[in-house]
């Protein structure tokens, strides 16, 4: 018997050590090339990326995985209980394996060899897997895995690995973390979840989409009551809180709608500006919260706004056809649900598709709307004109089958009564003719002393197309140019009174290449005429003759200067904006007139934070006096923004230009603007064969600029310029912003006069640097600082010769600012 237990005991022994030789050598084996545990220390989990509007409003979210991080500290008590007692019960006692637990699944998988084999994962494991494995269910990554939970526990605390497991679980519907679960499917944080809403979130893991509480409503209820059952049994709640959680509906809710808003080409835009500073990872993982310069209210004034005016545009251009159509109607049910889905509706959420059901002699009826049928009167339809060639028009339609065809698929909008203030209502169900236009175009809004972009279209509809024409389509401006032009004139000594010659103008570029004939608008000649009323009336003859005047390296370099284009050559042809640019350069440049020639750079982002709160970027020329300081019991000063920023080209020059640009919003080619009664510095451009319409205008505090064009560049049409289809956009979009402002008058920069002058467009008061105010022999200048008056130079002097002898005439006395 002692013989029996000595070989026993030896070969116990021997058990004993060639196991634990063995599970030594697998460990040694298995832990060669293990990930490195100690990089959870730093671990920062993907979190989603949130822009917001100026006033706070979401405009966008970019995520891979749809995650809120809530640090351990921050979460409730009995979150953190609910999940260790359905997933790890000795979580907080054992080394980083559940030995009891690992045994208990062993015997459970020999007794039931035909059921799915029980796991033992405790959260730890669980945590060495999602962080630093793969999900390969084989022996070797549990061995792994387990070496890498000793190393965990020994590393971090139990609170640390909780706060790791807790936010990147996978808990169902795109929902990673506890705390975006709780919000998707609660619509709550978690500090506010009941016990019963706590259960069923830390019921997910073990399997999300079968404890769907909408797809598997028992199963899910189930497995909560298994979770209150663990909890009360570990202790955690008693058995009065696990009935009265167990007697609770579950309520789904889905997450509140947030008040988000709608700048499609804008979020894009900043979407685009981030990615090339952060990466693909910092937008989409690393939890940035971005300010952006957005104003929504103006941002939906300059979509209506260019919305309407390119609808005005394609309306004076004729019908092009129907939408679709539909040859067979014993079918048309099913056609019209196919057209719908193969090309969704693009426009105002009011347009809809319909079908053409019945045309009689003054109406059509309509089928396929939300509610049945309805009726398009003629008056409603007797705009559509066919659309000819180069953007003309045929005849104008007798009667509705002129126009559409039975079977025909076109867009309407439901309408109360014809237009006009005395018009009767029509019957219900009244809908009038619509088209998609087929021009495009952009409009920027922006803050003309700091370069804020406040609003940004880049076109009808982003669901249409997603290029963004503000700016990515890359233009000529014409005549939009033509300040930068007439900057170099006045640096270069003309002033807004001197003559040039409005006259035929030939140029030979040499090298047997054709004469260059430029021909203003209309084709018509003025002769000798005022710099003033050449930029007012946008004369392409006197422009170039100028430009001609001063070289051609002179309006390049102030081109560039101001930002309107990189690498314009010093061709003369350039003078009438033949140079291609983008809206959002061409709106850069205009703010930088209005300002004095402060330099600013256009920015879509105030301000980025990292995940932390920390801020990366922020966008302020300018410093803060007094921001963020306190005065003890005294009542603190207004913080004063201070800038520092130096005019980089001459102020008076600049000043000229804007002063007669100010005739052009009055006098000139806008002249329509001048019923809105405030300073506005602007031009209108029109390229060769109207191909491209432009206008930008400026106020010291707002400046817009408008595009209109096709993708494929042709004809806007033969009478379509700036004035009259870019500038009523641009009406729209200012009668709204300036509602209720007092008007700005722009800085005049000091040394500057003032002379009362006649000329071409009335008598107002000119602006000349000192010195070269023109007059007739005896006319003299009173300054205001007090100085003696001195005689008007020469007039037979200086650049008035660069045109004709004649000259305007003066009157009053000079003022100096």
């Amino acid at each position: 018997m002692l013989n029996f237990i000595k070989i026993s005991l030896a070969f116990a022994t021997a058990v004993l050590i060639v196991g634990t030789g063995t599970v030594a050598g697998l460990f040694w084996h298995f832990s060669h090339g293990l990930p490195d545990h100690k990089q959870l220390a730093d671990y920062q989990p993907a979190t989603l990326t949130r822009l917001y509007a100026a006033d706070g409003k979401l405009l966008a979210e970019y995520a891979r995985e749809k995650r809120v991080f809530v640090p351990v500290a921050a979460m409730p008590k009995r979150v953190l209980e609910a999940f260790v007692a359905a997933e790890d019960q000795r979580f907080f006692t054992h080394p980083g394996i559940d030995f009891i637990g690992v045994v208990r699944a062993m015997v459970a998988n020999v007794a039931n060899p035909g059921k799915r084999p029980e796991g033992a994962s405790g959260l730890t494991q669980q945590v060495a897997k999602n962080f630093l494995l793969t999900n390969q269910a084989t022996l070797s990554r549990k061995i792994r895995e387990a070496i890498l939970a000793f190393r965990i526990e020994e590393t971090y605390s139990k609170e640390r690995i909780l706060e790791l497991y807790l936010n990147e679980i996978y808990l169902g519907s795109g929902n990673y973390g506890v705390a975006q679960a709780a919000l998707n499917y609660f619509d709550r944080s978690l500090d506010e979840l009941s016990l019963s809403e706590i259960a069923y979130l830390a019921a997910l893991p073990k399997a999300p989409n079968r404890y769907n509480i909408v797809r598997n409503e028992k199963e899910a209820y189930a497995r909560r009551d298994y979770v209150l059952h663990r909890m009360m049994e570990d202790g955690y709640i008693t058995a009065a809180e696990a009935q009265a959680a167990r007697a609770e509906k579950l309520q789904y809710r889905r997450r509140s709608t947030t008040e988000v808003a709608q700048a499609d080409f804008f979020a894009e835009e900043v979407r685009r500006n981030l990615m090339a500073a952060y990466g693909e990872k910092g937008l989409y993982e690393g939890g940035l919260t971005v300010s952006t310069t957005l104003d929504p209210a103006i941002q939906n004034v300059a979509d209506n706004a260019l919305r309407d005016g390119l609808i005005a545009y394609d309306r004076r251009h004729g019908w092009r056809g129907a939408y679709a159509k539909i040859p067979d109607m014993s079918v048309w049910e099913e056609e019209f649900a196919r057209i719908a889905q193969r090309r969704p509706l693009a426009g105002p959420p009011t347009w809809q598709l319909a079908v053409v059901n019945k045309v009689d002699a003054q109406s059509i009826q309509i089928v396929g709307l939300p509610d049945g049928e309805g009726t398009v009167p003629f008056a409603e339809m007797s705009w559509a004109r066919p659309t000819l060639q180069n953007q003309t028009v045929g005849a104008a339609p007798r009667g509705p089958r002129d126009v559409v065809a039975v079977g025909d698929v076109i867009v309407v909008e439901k309408v109360e009564k014809p237009a006009g203030a005395n018009a009767k209502p029509y019957p219900p169900k009244t809908y009038a003719l619509r088209q998609v236009p087929n021009v495009e175009g952009g409009v920027v809004v922006m803050d003309t002393q700091t370069g804020r972009v406040l609003a940004m279209s880049g076109g009808w509809s982003y669901g249409r197309s997603q290029f963004n024409r503000a700016v990515q389509a890359a233009r000529q401006p014409g005549s939009a140019f033509k300040p930068f032009v007439y900057l170099a004139a006045m640096d270069a000594g003309f002033t807004p009174g001197s003559i040039v010659l409005d006259a035929p103008f030939v140029y030979d570029p040499g090298h047997g290449q054709p004469l260059w004939t430029p021909k203003n608008y209309g084709g018509d000649m003025l002769g000798p005429t005022t710099v003033r009323r050449g930029l007012e009336l946008s004369r392409n003859l006197m422009t170039v003759r100028m430009a001609q005047q001063i070289g051609m390296k002179r309006v390049v370099d102030v081109a560039k200067e101001f930002g309107v284009t990189d690498g314009m050559g010093a061709y003369l042809p350039m003078a009438l904006g033949a140079g291609e640019t983008t809206l959002l350069r061409m709106t850069m440049a205009y703010a930088m007139l209005a300002n004095g020639a402060l330099e600013i750079t256009p920015s879509l982002v105030d301000r980025v934070q990292d995940r932390n709160g920390k801020t990366v970027y922020r966008h302020e020329p300018r410093t803060c006096r007094g921001c963020g300081e306190t005065a003890g019991n005294a009542r603190p000063a207004a913080p004063e923004l201070i800038d520092s920023r130096k005019p980089f080209h001459d102020p008076a020059s600049v000043y000229q230009v804007v002063s007669m640009m100010q005739g052009v919003t009055t006098r000139g080619t806008a002249g329509r603007l001048g019923a809105l009664g405030r300073p506005i510095a602007g031009k209108t451009g029109t390229t060769n064969d109207a191909h491209d319409n432009w206008f930008l205008g400026s106020t010291p505090d707002i400046t817009i600029g408008v595009y209109i064009g096709f993708d494929e560049p042709r004809t806007l049409g033969s009478q379509e310029t700036g004035g009259s289809n870019s500038v009523p956009i641009y009406e729209a979009i200012a009668k709204e912003i300036f509602k209720g402002k007092p008007p700005t008058p722009f800085r005049v920069p000091p040394g500057l006069r003032m002379v009362r002058f006649s000329y071409e467009g009335g008598t107002i008061d000119e602006v000349f640097k000192p010195n070269t105010e023109p007059g007739s022999e005896g006319y003299m200048v009173t300054p205001l600082d007090g100085s003696a008056p001195y005689s008007a130079i020469d007039p037979t002097q200086g650049p008035q010769q660069a045109g004709s002898p004649r000259r305007p005439g003066l009157s009053g006395t000079g003022e100096t600012y």
